[in-house]
């Protein structure tokens, strides 16, 4: 304190020390500064005594105005569920086939069914819902449907499954093997008659007769499927299994079929009805009542 003195060029008293000649000057702080200071202490006091604080063993202060981020979160969230309670709640009433009638209900289905089916469908239909030929998840984003693609159709799969056991509904369609039945010229012609169907290969007409006394039951006479079988077209571009002379071969001497569980009991209706909204929305969706009046629209490819 003794070592005060007052710095002649800039009027102001020092601190009292000094370092190798240099000295500190007591600047004193810019009034601005120090009414900011006070009023952030102001500040957080009132906000102590308002807002919740202080924590204790298992709770924290709750403050005079009752407020948390907890509670305004819930009351968020409490609003949303009354909004899906809503949506759900129309769902529930509209009959499936009737959903395209009401555009912004159609919207909220589908937005609600892609996030079902990001969480219940990807691991085999993929994120982008295209499948995998490679292990038979069929593609959803083309027109080709097994057992039908409008609304009605794709739920009922979705309710009852494909291949599952314990369901007397589910949706079974059955190839029998045909290995042993054909010797190795009978089997190329048939290979042959079947790339023909869908222009891959020039006709084979000894290939044509063993279809029509083996296959066309079947799949039909020019490779249109049947639906009520379930047996997939074979005169058009997609093939759940490929389309190369190998995959043909093998598929019909040792055939291989999907099985997708049902979702009954699962997932609720609504969000079955979603689901099969969302399916329907990727591209390949038909119509309900075209496909109900024109009975020769036929299209595969469901696993």
């Amino acid at each position: 304190m003794a070592n005060k003195r007052v710095d002649e060029p800039t009027g102001t008293e020092t601190v009292g020390h000094e370092w190798d000649g240099i000295e500190e000057l007591d600047t004193p702080l810019p009034r601005w500064w120090l009414w900011t200071f006070y009023l952030t202490i102001v500040f957080a006091i009132g906000y102590v005594i308002a807002y919740p604080a202080w924590p204790m063993i298992d709770r924290a202060t709750a403050g005079v105005l009752g407020w948390s981020s907890r509670g305004d979160l819930a009351e968020d969230m409490s609003a949303a569920e009354m909004a899906r309670s809503d949506v759900r709640e129309q769902l529930a009433r509209i009959p499936i086939e009737r959903l395209p009638e009401d555009s912004a209900l159609m919207q909220q289905a589908v937005a609600g069914g892609a996030a079902a089916f990001r969480v219940n469908c990807v691991q085999c239909h993929g994120s982008g819902a295209a499948g995998s030929q490679e292990l038979g998840y069929p593609n959803l984003n083309d027109d080709d449907w097994l057992w039908g693609g409008d609304l009605k159709a794709i739920e009922y799969t979705l309710v009852h499954g494909i291949r599952q056991a314990g369901d007397d509904e589910t949706r079974t369609s059955v190839m029998p093997p045909f290995e042993g039945a054909f010797d190795s010229a009978q089997l190329d012609a048939l290979t042959d008659h079947v790339l023909a169907l869908s222009g891959k290969a020039e006709p084979n007409a000894a290939g044509a007769q063993i279809y029509a006394d083996n296959c066309a039951a079947c799949h039909g006479v020019r490779g249109e499927g049947d639906r009520a079988q379930g047996a997939p077209r074979l005169n058009d571009a997609i093939w759940l299994r490929g389309s190369s002379r190998e995959a043909i071969k093998r598929q019909v001497l040792q055939p291989r079929m999907g099985m997708m569980p049902k979702w009954e009991g699962r997932l609720d209706p609504v969000t079955i009805k979603m689901l099969a909204a969302y399916v329907h929305s990727l591209g390949g969706g038909e119509d309900f009542l075209e496909v109900a009046e024109n009975p020769e629209v036929e299209v595969d490819e469901q696993p």
